[in-house]
């Protein structure tokens, strides 16, 4: 078994464990309410998995008292150039709003930063090859962001050149369909 197969099983039985002795019914204490926000906030699959998975049965996890509160892109379009970032920036804000909430933020933004660009890049991938470049450039864009500032504010400069490699990627998508 290679060494990232390992990881990731790692990280999964990890999840198991957390998710199967947190019990959500009794009162969740900060070590549990860390380990469960810790995998939740991995720059993985499994982890963005996860933690949407908790996110769509939110009362499941009321004893942990949760903020799932998101203004999703802060200032920053949310669905720039029709790429739909929403997601990626409601987990980003879980991951800020519940380290902020348990003085736990400076040793874990880095890694929730990471997270997001992760799930950003996950998100681009689902568009198709020739405007896939312009998303990942936005990717980037928003990434470099919150790494650099802690929250997104996107300048037109950077949308006005993704959306030219947009329109570049869709006018080969064109001319690709009709050599067809």
């Amino acid at each position: 078994m290679n060494l990232r197969r390992a990881a990731v099983l790692a990280l999964a039985c990890a999840m198991a464990g957390i998710v199967s002795t947190a019990s959500p019914a009794a009162a969740a204490g900060i070590d549990e309410k860390l380990a469960v926000m810790s995998t939740w906030s991995q720059p993985t699959a499994a982890s963005y998995n996860a933690w949407n998975a908790a996110r769509q049965h939110q009362s499941d996890w009321a004893s942990y008292a949760f903020d799932w509160s998101t203004d999703y892109c802060s200032s920053s379009p949310d669905q720039p150039l029709g790429f739909d970032f929403r997601l990626s920036c409601q987990r980003h804000d879980f991951g800020y709003r519940n380290y902020k909430s348990v003085g736990q933020f400076p040793a874990n933004k880095s890694r929730i930063d990471d997270a997001f660009y992760r799930d950003l890049k996950a998100k681009c991938a689902t568009y198709n090859a020739f405007v896939r470049p312009a998303c990942t450039s936005l990717a980037w864009t928003y990434y470099q962001a919150v790494a650099a500032f802690g929250n997104l504010v996107v300048r037109d400069a950077d949308l006005q050149r993704a959306a030219d490699l947009k329109e570049r990627g869709e006018l080969a998508a064109a001319k690709a369909q009709a050599n067809a």
